[in-house]
């Protein structure tokens, strides 16, 4: 069940509006917690489902460690220049591991859409490249905050 956002109504996204912004982006800022509750936060590139964030990570970064000890994620899309530009998504949750690790392209249905997307957002290919040192994280959220500050400029 996903928290359903309550402050800030005005300037939220919709469904639809949220999942338009995640096709398009491209880095998000991923933040994760050792196990003293120090936070480490780094960029990565994604892909949204429509239901889950999919996050292809290093597998020897100090992400995946983290996670791998407490899979408490949260991350955070975001863009925009001047103030009334600002828009972006934050999204938290637990990690789930999918597919071998690394990744090398071993049969996994689940793996399916998101590797289309990817391949299809960041190399303009229909499969995905393995390179031995990556694997997928899923993020399917908890709780979803969204803002659009060109929305106060501008009010539907």
């Amino acid at each position: 069940m996903v928290v359903t956002q309550r402050r800030g109504r005005r300037i939220m996204m919709t469904d639809a509006e949220r999942d338009t912004y995640l096709a398009k982006q491209r880095t998000c800022r991923v933040a994760t917690v050792s196990a003293d509750g120090r936070p480490h936060i780094g960029a990565l590139w994604f892909a949204w489902d429509g239901t889950s964030l999919w996050l292809y990570s290093i597998t020897r970064s100090l992400r995946w460690s983290q996670l791998r000890q407490d899979p408490k994620i949260a991350v955070v899309v975001d863009d925009g220049v001047e103030y009334g530009e600002l828009r972006g998504v934050e999204l938290s949750g637990e990690a789930a591991f999918v597919g071998e690790a690394p990744r090398t392209g071993e049969a996994c249905p689940e793996l399916d859409l998101p590797e289309r997307l990817f391949a299809a957002k960041y190399f303009g290919m229909d499969v995905m490249p393995h390179d031995g040192r990556h694997a997928w994280l899923r993020l399917t959220p908890e709780a979803i905050t969204s803002w659009d500050f060109r929305k106060l400029a501008n009010p539907a």
